[in-house]
């Protein structure tokens, strides 16, 4: 082991040998499962499977408003069974869209909101180890009303409540292990480090 300049401390893309690949489930919808079966560089008779999650990404909102309070959301989750406190988010659907226009349409759209002020917060993978999804986290600022239109809220989101929560009490919930969905984490923690940091821009 031994010490590397801090501007080597990056991720780097790399892509060892695939042997075999097959879909275990794959449909119209945004996300496929496959199994991969892959071997080492330089070691072609070291074979082993993965499973990987397509997944196109998404997109994560803390909004804040003039008083330090975010946006929530509680919202039932199937897979995990619980009701997590959530942000607005949504799946990068729409092909050509960029990120931060994601973002735009789904706070319009889970709470009727519109911000001034966008910027950049975080970009994470999820679970790098079975999925390939990439979470834009995006700091929204200089809130308003900004009607849905014709969206529909439907299955989980028809059910999902809208609230304001102090920011001080989420980091704190954070911290105290309370709140534990991961992008609301990370969103919360980055926003009390940059602040902390001056690193943000006058509204």
């Amino acid at each position: 082991m031994s010490d590397s300049p801090s501007e080597d401390l990056a991720d780097r893309p790399a892509s060892w040998p695939v042997t075999r690949s097959r879909d275990l489930h794959r449909d119209a919808w945004m996300v496929a499962l496959r199994e991969d079966t892959v071997t080492r560089p330089g070691h072609p008779d070291d074979e082993f499977v993965r499973i990987s999650l397509e997944h196109p990404g998404a997109v994560v909102i803390l909004a804040v408003d003039a008083e330090e309070r975010v946006l929530c959301l509680r919202q039932y989750r199937h897979t995990s069974q619980r009701v997590f406190v959530e942000l607005p988010a949504g799946l990068r659907d729409a092909a050509d869209e960029p990120p931060v226009e994601t973002a735009r349409r789904e706070l319009r759209e889970e709470a009727e909101l519109g911000a001034t002020s966008w910027q950049p917060l975080l970009s994470t993978f999820a679970s790098a180890g079975i999925s390939d999804e990439v979470q834009d986290i995006f700091l929204a600022r200089g809130l308003f009303a900004a009607p849905r239109g014709d969206f529909v809220m439907l299955h989980e989101e028809a059910e999902m409540e809208i609230f304001w929560a102090p920011m001080t009490d989420l980091l704190d919930a954070v911290l105290a292990g309370r709140v534990r969905q991961g992008p609301l984490a990370q969103a919360v923690l980055a926003y009390d480090v940059l602040k902390r940091r001056g690193g943000f821009e006058p509204m």
